[in-house]
């Protein structure tokens, strides 16, 4: 049985955070982890993928250009790799979101800044699915 946590009493699930602007994705995990869910933060492709590997996260919210690996191409990888599958994996993006929507297997695309009741929303679906990993 997964903890309940008091600030939103949502199951503790795990998300990555790939963004490469730092402030960015720290501020977004903090409030991640003030909602329950544990992160782990990425800030390029690489970084990501080696977080996956050690640890599969049940949801990938995925900057769509990183320096390194555009966010479609991250997506597909993580995709096929364990756990992947089932994730729910959540572009944001400061581009149009229906184009970028496009460019990889993604769930649902937000445009930045995204809606923080929107992006709650979706990742508790994850929790109420059963999670991916």
């Amino acid at each position: 049985m997964l903890p309940v946590l008091p600030s939103s009493g949502i199951s503790f699930r795990r998300v990555l955070v790939v963004d490469d602007h730092v402030d960015a994705a720290e501020l977004l995990g903090e409030w991640l982890e003030f909602e329950g869910f544990e992160v782990q933060c990425a800030h390029d492709g690489a970084q990501a993928l080696q977080c996956w590997a050690s640890r599969p996260a049940d949801a990938a919210l995925i900057d769509s250009r990183l320096p390194d690996l555009a966010g479609g191409e991250l997506a597909r990888r993580l995709r096929a790799l364990p756990g992947g599958a089932r994730a729910r994996l959540i572009a944001l993006s400061g581009d149009d979101p229906e184009q970028v929507a496009r460019t990889g297997p993604f769930d649902a695309c937000l445009a930045k800044p995204a809606d923080l009741a929107l992006l709650l929303a979706l990742l508790q679906d994850v929790v109420r699915d059963g999670g991916g990993a």
